[in-house]
């Protein structure tokens, strides 16, 4: 052996528990010496090589041999050098596994020897064990061969004594039926009685069986008497009823007369809270009650308009025509609601738990689950919970019907949750009831309700600012009827300085625009208070969808809007050569305030609404584009309208003046009639006001002789070759043939055709309606000389003012042309006055 070999333990090196990775080494060096796979089987084929080292056929001499042929002497060497370390490796491995396993073979060897000697004595006593079990069995062979003889007969007189013990229990039967109907033990007698009754039946032929079997029927029928009594009065526990209940269906009691008899039991009581709650309902309100008032969100120009219109000189108290007032009942809707919910819904769940448990949810067994109770009892209950919920739902709607306030919503959204989440615990007890989807409906119809009276209210305040407007454009007004007119100055200068001077129609736009706009507002948050988070149906999709969409955008917004366009529109139907009672100032407001609704109003009120209400357009919906169509519709058939009115109102004044005149015997023109400077007044004035709520426009360009250009007009061939036939017999053209012609080639003026949004076309419209007028009224008259120098004097003032005013002053020339040319043909002795002395009888006027 190699002196390696030989070395001591403490020199070798020997691994430690720490290093399983050394261990794993050796263990696979070694598996692998010795040729072994993992479950330690040989899993290489064996070798027949006898000089394959690791083979069992290895011959040493063979090997050596073949080595020393097929080798030289380094290579000899260096496979001995090999051949030392994998034995010193081997050797070293084996010691170190001895090492390590020393404890475990000395442990092993201690449990071999002490296996040995406990199996010794176990021997010993199995011995013993089975000596014993022998001597058992030879005691029993005896035991039983001795007592053979008596096992028949004591098996007999067993059954006679059950026999015996089974008479006597029903011969006592009745005393014990007795005495637990005194005991008030009504469970023992039943269950004593249901043991013995079918041998009392099949025994019944008998005499004795018989008696007995009387005595107990006697006894169960009083049994079952008080039981009816106790579940009648139903003032015991839900264990001693639910008791009760199980015991008569044992004594064969009809389980649909229970069901009748506990359901009309239980009625009477859920009517007694309906009853509650229906004279709660018809309770007197006081006429001297309080009132729920909704303070309109405006603004101080809204307050200031509406002081305006009743307050007097002091200013006392500002007006409260759009304030809704709804009196109160004694109870508000919540407590009614809670006392409903605390009161009836609560009894009926109790009611319905009761008799689920009694009849529908308890085991049937034996005869009882042939009769097929529970679809009975389940129809029986849904009818009961049915009709006495409609009588509740009714009561509850009639109060929602009462809250017609649109004050404090918070109340009405509180009780309808509470009102919606209590029945929610009725759908839990009771799963295909209608209750819930009942009281859903209830809900949503509030709503509905809610926004009606919302979009009431807002038309209701509406059409009270429009009151208000109107009596703050009626509220007096300074006279300026000494007023000139210098240039285009206005009238409202002085009008504007007065301390008491109603407020200007920006003001009063602006205010009742706010005012609008924040009721809007006001209205939406109330609203809003249906889809907040904590209130359990506001996320329902049967809800919320339907509601923010139909109901808040469409339902209140939209149709606010269109009420507000279809009730301007209606300032246009009035009749009446004047235009009827509307002011044209409102109607001016009107049209400025549906333009910019048109503008940007709608557009932001539905945006608003969208955004707050997470509005989702499942079905179709009002588009922005629609509305703003219909408000630019109504904003120009209400302009269109003013330009109307105040045409009709010029108008009257110049037909009166010419109808009211003798134009043939008048005397010579001397002034400007006084109509013609009210009509350029009431023109500047209309000009001033249209001017404060409208652009200027677009005009052409104005002749440098703008002021002058009517006289030069009237003295020009074409006009002198107008008179010539008149006064010229010898004219060989007819002066009608002359008009067509220079019809034909003007250019054609429509009088009534839509104006546009700015001050300019306003006021043309307004002045070709005024000169149309004048011109017709000319053609029906006949004049003199002298009347028709005043046409002309007249002509030239109008001329000298109203062409500043319009978009083309040509428009303003031709029809003072067509109205002088009118007079001229309508003459008896046409001399027009010379263009001097119509300039001075102007510029002096």
């Amino acid at each position: 052996m190699d002196p390696d070999l030989s070395a001591s333990p403490a020199e070798s090196v020997t691994p430690t528990d720490s290093d399983p990775v050394r261990k794993r080494r050796v263990h696979g060096m070694l598996k692998l010496y010795y040729g072994l796979n993992e479950e330690g089987k040989n899993d290489q084929p064996e070798s027949l090589d006898p000089c394959d080292i690791n083979g069992p056929h290895f011959d040493p001499e063979v090997y050596l041999n073949k080595l020393r042929k097929e080798c030289s002497l380094t290579e000899l060497m260096d496979q001995e050098s090999c051949m030392v370390k994998q034995i010193r490796s081997l050797d070293s491995d084996m010691q170190t596994l001895v090492y390590e396993n020393y404890n475990k073979f000395i442990s092993a060897t201690d449990t071999i020897r002490k296996m040995k000697n406990d199996f010794k004595k176990m021997e010993d006593e199995m011995d013993c064990l089975s000596a014993n079990m022998a001597a058992i069995t030879e005691f029993s062979a005896r035991i039983s061969g001795t007592l053979q003889d008596q096992h028949t007969q004591i098996t007999k007189l067993s059954g006679v004594h059950t026999l015996l013990r089974k008479l006597q229990f029903l011969f006592e039967l009745p005393a014990r039926l007795n005495k637990c109907l005194e005991l008030q033990a009504y469970a023992q007698a039943v269950s004593s009685h249901r043991r013995a009754r079918c041998v009392l039946q099949q025994y019944s032929h008998m005499p004795s069986f018989r008696g007995i079997q009387d005595d107990c029927h006697a006894i169960m029928d009083q049994l079952a008497q008080q039981l009816r009594q106790k579940f009648r009065d139903g003032g015991s526990s839900a264990k001693d009823l639910s008791e009760c209940v199980e015991l008569l269906l044992q004594l064969d009691e009809p389980a649909e007369e229970l069901c009748d008899k506990f359901l009309s039991h239980a009625q009477s009581r859920l009517e007694a809270d309906l009853l509650g709650l229906e004279a709660e309902l018809r309770e007197p309100v006081s006429a001297s009650g309080p009132f729920a008032t909704v303070e309109p969100a405006t603004s101080s120009a809204t307050k200031a308009t509406v002081a305006l219109s009743d307050e007097g000189p002091a200013g006392s108290t500002p007006s409260t025509s759009s304030t809704v007032l709804s009196p109160t009942s004694r109870t508000d809707i919540l407590e009614f609601i809670d006392r409903g919910c605390n009161e009836f819904v609560s009894s009926l769940c109790l009611v319905i738990a009761s008799y689920q448990e009694l009849f529908i949810n308890r085991p049937q067994e034996g005869e009882l689950a042939s009769k097929n109770i529970p679809q009975m009892a389940s129809g029986k209950l849904h009818s009961f919970v049915d009709a006495l919920a409609a009588r509740y739902f009714a009561l509850v709607e009639r109060r929602i019907q009462e809250e017609k306030g649109v004050g404090d919503n918070s109340l009405l959204v509180r009780a309808l949750d509470r009102f919606h989440r209590r029945l929610q615990a009725v759908s839990k007890l009771l799963p295909g009831s209608a209750v819930p989807s009942q009281g859903t409906e209830i809900v949503v119809r509030a709503a509905r309700e809610r926004i009606r009276q919302y979009l009431s209210a807002l038309q209701s305040f509406y059409l009270d600012s429009l009151t208000d407007v109107r009596q703050a454009l009626a509220a007096p007004r300074l006279s300026v009827g000494g007023a000139g007119v210098a240039g285009s100055g206005g009238l409202l200068g002085a009008a504007a300085a007065v301390k008491d001077a109603p407020p200007s129609l920006p003001d009063l736009l602006s205010s009742l625009s706010a005012s609008i706009l924040n009721q809007i507002k006001s209205v939406l948050a109330s609203v809003h208070l249906f889809t907040a988070k904590d209130i359990t149906f506001s996320n329902k999709p049967y809800f919320k969808g339907e509601f923010c969409s139909e109901g808040v955008r469409e339902g209140l917004v939209v149709s606010f809007i269109k009420f507000v366009c279809q009730s301007s529109r209606q300032f246009c139907e009035s009749a009446g050569d004047r235009g009827g009672t509307t002011p044209p100032a409102l109607l001016l407001l009107l049209s400025r305030l549906c333009l910019d609704y048109e503008t940007s109003t709608i557009s932001y009120i539905l945006t608003l609404t969208d955004e707050q209400f997470l509005v989702q357009h499942h079905s179709p919906v009002t588009a922005v584009t629609a509305l703003c169509t219909e408000a630019r519709e109504a904003a120009q058939k209400l302009l269109n309208h003013y330009v109307k009115v105040q045409g009709l109102i010029i108008s009257q004044m110049l037909r009166k003046s010419v109808e009211t005149r003798d134009w043939v015997n008048t005397i010579e023109p001397r002034n400007v009639r006084a109509v013609m400077k009210r009509v350029v007044e009431d023109t500047t004035s209309i000009d001033v006001q249209v001017g404060l709520l409208y652009e200027e426009g677009v005009r052409k360009a104005h002749s440098s002789d703008s002021s002058k250009r009517t006289f030069s007009v009237y003295s020009s061939s074409r006009q002198q070759a107008r008179y010539a036939p008149s006064y010229t017999p010898s004219a060989p053209m007819d002066t009608n043939l002359l008009s067509n012609i220079h019809k034909l080639f003007s250019e054609r003026i429509d009088i009534f055709s839509p104006v546009e949004f700015n001050k300019v076309s306003v006021l043309t419209g307004i002045i070709k309606i005024s000169l149309k007028t004048f011109l017709e009224c000319v053609r029906l008259r006949t004049f003199g000389r002298y009347g028709l120098q005043q046409i002309q004097v007249d002509c030239h003032y109008l001329q000298m003012y109203l062409w500043r005013f319009v978009s083309d002053e040509n428009l303003v020339h031709f029809l003072l042309d067509e109205i002088v040319g009118s007079a001229a043909h309508r003459c008896l002795d046409p001399a027009p006055m010379e263009q001097s002395v119509i300039e001075v009888i102007c510029e002096r006027g």
